[in-house]
């Protein structure tokens, strides 16, 4: 029995909630399988195959269901599809209108018939074939060009035997099929055209954020890596607390939108770097700048071993017949003094461990040392700023290196905030500014607190820290051990520095593992006790 206008509420209702869950449906495959199944579902069809039109100026084979002989292919959950694309166009370059799949695009007309096995006008060889192998009897065929708003054909829907309610019999699609199906086909186009630009434009928005962390990694060699690494781990630490199922985060979740805003802010945590310059973040001795300043003072150094060459020669012309002259003993010593001099400051632009007072008083002596430059003038051996770097405590940046550096938190929270975003990414900035705040106060640039901060801010701060103690990258450390990585961020979690509850997921849940297995070396990956770990304690019975 075909539909009947007696039949065209149900219809229009059934079409209505067709556009309602094709606007819902954000999955690709998932909207393509709702559209022929819908289509097949509101003409009793038995099979049916949706084709989308490619740049190559073909029709791909993208969904193929056929009830009743089981065929499931292409789609979420199908088989995959081993179909070549049809042409549109002949290799003698006609257009190929003996298909009638090709026909219904290169017309933009729908195409019914009623029986393919008397129809003359299209080559169905193909759909013989296909019967004769299955047993099939393939007679009924609707074939509707999808189009869209701005009339371009993006794809053909083709139902395949349409069926009587009552008797199940094979019928010719009606008239009243094809107004629906067309209507069908009209919304589809359009809902996958609308998905098609929003999927292009959150691609071109990965690939710009990508592209700006990438830039940020690249302004320095030593950081080569870290914008790309820290979402991945923090990636890794919300699907622990999402999959975890004791503890105080049992009952957390994150939708798919609430990951992926999270992974945008960890693409972006260090945007602000940008504004950093690049002597500052490639500090790696105490002493550079654009150069290292300590060639310089090598330089000096040969300067006063030459002076201290000539005042020898002059004293020794001076004590010419005297029978006890030391000046070459004397001459020695300087030499020697000069040479321990310099390994010393060569040391202390180094920047490793803490720089005690006595080291910091000698480097002050040294600095009193008297020498001329070219054009005869005297000063002091070293400089007030290269005193101040030489003396710097630990590392290799001033406090005022130090502020630019955490500066670039600021920037960032400045940048991201002046963004229009859409809903779902309303919280990038609060993730992304929070990743050097500290869980009692004392971090930056805010002095936030634990429950001033959202539970991704936390995770996103951690991954940071986890990434830059087993960097490999970095001026300024070795390749750290996976054991020594751990110890730190042991402490971290006592001193109330980052979050207690997120660490022990990160541990129990063996997130360090997993991540040390895709991005740390054989040998950083040594033996260790987690019981002897800072503030590791084992997971709950």
């Amino acid at each position: 029995m075909d539909l009947t206008l007696s039949d065209l509420p149900t219809l229009l209702i059934n079409l209505n909630s067709v556009g309602v869950a094709l606007s819902a449906e954000k999955d690709h495959d998932r909207l393509l399988e709702i559209i022929l199944m819908r289509a097949k579902e509101m003409t009793r069809a038995d099979g049916g195959t949706l084709y989308l039109h490619t740049e190559e100026n073909t029709l791909k084979f993208e969904i193929v269901h056929t009830d009743s002989l089981g065929i499931r292919m292409g789609g979420a959950q199908g088989e995959p599809i081993t179909f070549y694309p049809v042409n549109l166009v002949n290799d003698d370059g006609e257009p190929n209108t003996h298909n009638v799949v090709a026909c219904a695009v290169l017309k933009n007309e729908t195409i019914n018939i009623p029986d393919a096995y008397s129809n003359e006008e299209f080559d169905f060889t193909g759909t013989r074939q296909f019967d004769k192998k299955t047993g099939y009897r393939s007679k009924s065929f609707l074939t509707v060009p999808m189009t869209n708003h701005e009339n371009k054909i993006i794809g053909v829907l083709q139902l395949i035997n349409a069926t009587d309610a009552e008797t199940g019999e094979i019928r010719t699609f009606s008239a009243l099929d094809q107004q629906v199906v067309e209507s069908l086909a009209s919304q589809a186009a359009i809902t996958l055209t609308n998905r098609q630009l929003i999927d292009a434009q959150k691609k071109l928005f990965d690939s710009f954020i990508e592209l700006i962390a990438s830039a940020i990694d690249e302004k320095s060699p030593y950081t080569a890596g870290h914008c790309r690494r820290v979402p991945v781990l923090t990636d890794m630490i919300a699907e622990a607390c999402c999959n975890i199922n004791y503890g105080p985060h049992k009952d957390f979740s994150m939708s798919d939108e609430e990951k992926y805003e999270l992974n945008v802010a960890g693409w972006l945590h260090d945007c602000g770097k940008i504004t950093t310059p690049e002597a500052v973040v490639d500090k790696g001795t105490k002493l550079e700048t654009i150069v290292d300043r300590i060639e310089m003072i090598d330089t000096r150094f040969e300067i006063l071993k030459r002076d201290a060459e000539i005042a020898a020669l002059k004293r020794k012309l001076d004590s010419l017949g005297e029978k006890d002259f030391s000046g070459d003993e004397q001459f020695a010593s300087e030499l020697e003094q000069f040479d321990d001099d310099r390994a010393f400051i060569q040391m202390c632009n180094i920047g490793g461990e803490a720089m005690a007072d006595d080291l910091q008083q000698r480097v002050k002596k040294i600095a009193q040392y008297k020498w001329k430059d070219t054009e005869g003038n005297e000063s002091n051996f070293l400089s007030d700023d290269e005193v101040y770097n030489l003396n710097i405590f630990r590392g290799t940046l001033t406090a005022e290196d130090r502020e630019i550096i955490n500066n670039h938190v600021v920037a960032t929270i400045r940048m991201l905030g002046s963004l229009p975003y859409p809903k779902h990414l309303l919280n990038v900035t609060e993730f992304a500014g929070g990743h050097h705040e500290k869980m009692d106060g004392t971090g930056y640039p805010k002095g936030l607190k634990r429950d001033e901060m959202s539970v991704q801010a936390r995770m996103l701060g951690i991954a940071d820290i986890f990434e830059a103690l087993t960097a490999a990258d970095r001026p300024y450390k070795k390749a750290m051990p996976m054991s020594q990585a751990l110890t730190i961020l042991g402490r971290m979690k006592l001193d109330n520095h980052i979050d207690p509850d997120l660490y022990d997921v990160f541990m129990w849940e063996k997130v360090y593992q997993k991540y040390a297995d895709e991005y740390l070396s054989a040998e950083q990956c040594d033996d260790y006790d987690l019981n002897d770990i800072p503030g590791y304690v084992p997971p709950p019975e």
